[in-house]
């Protein structure tokens, strides 16, 4: 077989979803390793006044173009933006779109999705299920289609404790589904929603499910490959360490932890925290749709899928998380920190509970009434709010684990060339986790936040400042609480003055020691 970038030399490209995380990182990866690919179609959608080729324009003059545009000055214009919309018929392609894209187009990625957690089911199901059907259809028309590469997710098949590399069949029909939720209204299928979705936590993992097995019912003689990436993080390598610009999964959670906002949360010190670096995503996915393009002649009976995981090959669990984070932001701190980072893990959905309590809601009901007085708009109250529904959605898959059967993972980095293994390296054992962290940290810092690396010493001087005023605080509630013990006690007036005297002797002693010599 051809290497990689030799493989995708000439070829016409499609990715939706080019403007979310991981479909932006793809369009960067694949114009600067395969400098050969002729063009890439994007499918977006006119927004906030922005047509599809300034939304692109944006994109492209990103920080995470940097580094590409150094190297081929010229590459957005292998970049043609197509007007679509995934939630309308025929993705609100133009006749003459459709035409141009059955003609040329080669390779397909599909990325787009919606990966909101709470979504309604409807609009879910719009998103994840019919859009990837039509997309399916339009790939049916494309008379030089060499592969079909679609994108899920690792926690399609969560209502299973072992994960195999194949496609199951979801406990609901998709087509009786598509069809039943046509006539129903918003509040009937909300009443419904938890029956439909049976065993899923929500209606994303229930919908990626419905859409895998869609994808295999009707890709027909598609030559289709399934990508299955469990949470996806910052980025290891590529373009640089700890790229992320978004609040979404544990980015927001990280930045809540380094605000100190975030003081506790539910979840399994030993539970696996199934990570993966977006860069390790998009090489398996280009090396997937080589190696599925490749083997146009000689395919396999089933759809091949990939679960792009971590946690079988090189675990990291939630409790060495939590001190990484503490570690990461405690040494280059965020800027305007409500308290020092101090995040805490807890099992027990009771002392959960009570910690919540004590550690968000007091102090941000303390500091919202400090806002009031001062005359100022109260906002701490509504950010806890916020991230509370947040950690309630993220709760179920930190505090269970997953065993992912990573067999084809294995075969595909077997089949690569020891050249492309370097460009296209999605060997996780690799991965040294506290330095990711470090740079995942970092990253949030400088790119989700925007924050300069020079504003860190008086970031750091800030959270010395926050650790003092904690320090005196609770000196000065210690001693306050005491007092009021020793004017009802006699027992704690004795061991008051017990403890006092001692510590005068231990003074005495300490002069007189340092007088002799």
């Amino acid at each position: 077989m051809v290497n990689i970038p030799e493989y995708y030399a000439g070829k016409n490209v499609l990715i939706s979803g080019a403007t979310g995380f991981m479909g932006k990182v793809l369009l960067e990866k694949l114009l600067r390793s395969c400098p050969e690919v002729r063009s890439v179609y994007v499918l977006v959608r006119s927004k906030a006044g922005q047509s599809p080729k300034a939304r692109i324009s944006e994109i492209v003059n990103s920080k995470l173009f940097e580094k590409l545009q150094q190297d081929q000055p010229d590459f957005a214009e292998k970049i043609i933006a197509v007007n679509s919309d995934l939630t309308q018929p025929e993705l609100n392609l133009s006749k003459a779109d459709q035409s141009i894209l059955a003609e040329n187009i080669d390779i397909v990625f599909h990325c787009a999705a919606t990966v909101r957690f709470s979504e309604p089911l409807k609009d879910a199901v719009q998103l994840n299920v019919l859009a990837t059907q039509m997309m399916l259809a339009l790939a049916h028309r494309m008379k030089h289609l060499e592969v079909f590469i679609h994108i899920s997710t690792a926690y399609a098949n969560c209502n299973r404790e072992l994960i195999e590399e194949v496609v199951y069949s979801p406990s609901v029909d998709y087509r009786k589904l598509i069809d039943t939720l046509d006539w129903m209204d918003d509040d009937l299928v909300s009443t419904l929603t938890p029956k439909l979705i049976g065993e899923h936590p929500n209606t994303y993992t229930f919908t990626k499910s419905l859409a895998e097995y869609m994808v295999q019912q009707e890709a027909g003689d598609l030559n289709v490959g399934i990508v299955r990436p469990s949470i996806v993080g910052a980025s290891w390598k590529e373009p640089f360490p700890g790229w992320i610009d978004n609040f979404n999964g544990p980015s927001g959670i990280f930045i809540a932890a380094g605000k100190g906002i975030l003081r506790t949360m539910r979840a399994s010190n030993n539970a696996v925290a199934d990570l993966v670096p977006v860069d390790v995503v998009i090489n398996t996915t280009l090396a997937a749709g080589w190696y599925s393009g490749s083997q146009v002649l000689n395919r396999p009976k089933s759809i091949p899928v990939y679960n792009c995981t971590t946690g079988g090959i090189n675990p990291f669990r939630w409790g060495e998380v939590e001190y990484c984070i503490n570690m990461s932001f405690k040494t280059n701190p965020l800027e305007q920190a409500f308290r020092r980072p101090n995040v805490n893990l807890r099992s027990n959905p009771f002392t959960n509970q009570y910690w919540t309590t004590v550690s968000h809601t007091l102090p941000a009901l303390l500091y919202d009434g400090y806002l009031t007085l001062m005359g100022r708009k109260p906002r701490m109250m509504k950010t806890i709010t916020r991230l509370h529904k947040a950690m309630m959605v993220l709760e179920y898959f930190t505090s269970h684990s997953w065993v992912w059967n990573t067999d084809n993972m294995a075969m595909l980095l077997a089949q690569m060339s020891p050249e492309d293994k370097k460009i296209f390296n999605f060997d996780v054992r690799q991965l040294h986790w506290a330095e990711y962290m470090e740079n995942y940290c970092m990253g949030t810092k400088k790119y989700v936040l925007n924050e300069e690396l020079s504003g860190l010493p008086a970031a750091r001087k800030h959270l010395n400042k926050l650790r003092n005023i904690r320090y005196t605080f609770n000196t000065i509630l210690v001693v306050f609480i005491w007092r009021i013990f020793i004017a009802r006690s006699q027992m704690a007036r004795n061991i008051w003055y017990f403890v006092v005297s001692l510590c005068f002797k231990f003074l005495s002693y300490f002069q007189a020691s340092s007088t002799m010599r």
